[in-house]
């Protein structure tokens, strides 16, 4: 006999809703209502590129130079247009470029003159180059070739229309040298040889420069405060030498002497963080001298500059005539519009 104060057992579950089971349809006006249809457009007009517009104007010749330039196709071609300003306002000098991975040509307006330039690879290691003058008809084909080694190559160009050997030149890691038949006067044609080496030697750098029948030494040797660099030639033997002392990571003096003509020079730069730098100087040659002052980097291009801006302010002082000190500027602006 059972227990009174027991519980009962609980139910079972219930049972696992049937996937079969077809679900009611929803009432009538209980439907999502269906999503406006976008108005068909029958003709778009495309984005209009980014034009990059940058000005130039130098006191020295009171003149301005423009450049407008804007990329095509995705980025794969840009195109550029460049013409200055005279005196008078006059437009001089205009030339359009369109320039591609592999493809450029450079319009002059004036001379009604192309200059087309094509490269592309022929296959993994073979490259070809071509460059063509249309006004005067001449131009140049070079092959490259890349060899087994990295760093080695094999250039053979010729000018066209041909006239005699392919000029020859195997690039390697210390240098290069080439070979090219050279004619003079009342001479046949010759083979000549030109070239480059570079070695490693003590703590610098030694480069030898073979060229026209000359031959010319150089060594460099560089630390962190001070660079040596004696130059001769040969068989002139014409020697000079270059000093650098750098002071502070913002201040350094670069000196040059040529032992063959007596001529020096000396300039002295301050820099002042990244846009700005002071250089001084003399050159004994055209008995000048000079100071400048950069805002902006000197070597470097105008968007990098504040405000998209780079002045320069130079002082010209020729020794001999101390009255006739000239000051100009350079001003370079961008617009990115």
């Amino acid at each position: 006999m059972a227990d009174p104060s027991s519980s009962p057992p609980p139910p079972p579950p219930p049972p696992p809703p049937n996937p079969n089971r077809l679900l009611p349809p929803p009432p009538p006006g209980s439907e999502p209502p269906p999503p406006p249809q976008q108005p068909r457009i029958l003709f778009s007009f495309p984005k209009r590129p980014a034009l990059r517009v940058t000005s130039e104007y130098d006191s020295d010749g009171s003149v301005f130079l423009h450049k407008v330039s804007c990329k095509l196709l995705d980025g794969l071609a840009k195109l550029k247009l460049s013409f200055g300003n005279d005196k008078r306002g006059e437009i001089t000098q205009p030339q359009l470029a369109f320039v591609s991975k592999h493809l450029s040509i450079h319009y002059d307006v004036e001379e009604q003159n192309a200059l087309v330039e094509s490269s592309f690879d022929v296959g993994p290691r073979l490259h070809l180059k071509a460059a063509r003058n249309v006004k005067a008809q001449q131009g140049e084909v070079s092959l490259v070739a890349d060899l087994a080694e990295p760093g080695y190559a094999l250039e053979l160009s010729s000018p066209v229309p041909t006239v005699g050997l392919p000029r020859a030149t195997l690039k390697f890691p210390l240098g290069e040298v080439s070979l090219e038949e050279r004619e003079e006067e009342e001479v046949k044609r010759t083979l000549s040889i030109n070239g480059i080496l570079k070695s490693q030697i003590w703590n610098g750098v030694c480069t030898a420069q073979y060229a026209e029948e000359e031959l010319k030494l150089r060594y460099c040797f560089k630390d962190e405060e001070m660079s040596f660099i004696p130059t001769i030639s040969l068989p002139s033997n014409a020697l000079s030498v270059a000093l650098k002392r750098r002071f502070s990571p913002s201040s350094k003096l670069s000196y040059w002497y040529n032992f063959d003509s007596n001529y020096w020079s000396a300039v002295y730069k301050q820099t002042y963080g990244k846009d700005f730098k002071f250089k001084a100087g003399y050159d004994s040659e055209v008995r000048l001298g000079w100071a400048s002052l950069w805002v902006g980097e000197e070597d470097g291009k105008a968007k990098t500059a504040p405000m998209k801006m780079k002045v320069q302010f130079m002082l010209q002082v020729p020794q001999d005539d101390i009255n006739s000190s000239l000051l100009i500027f350079r001003v370079k602006k961008r617009w990115d519009i």
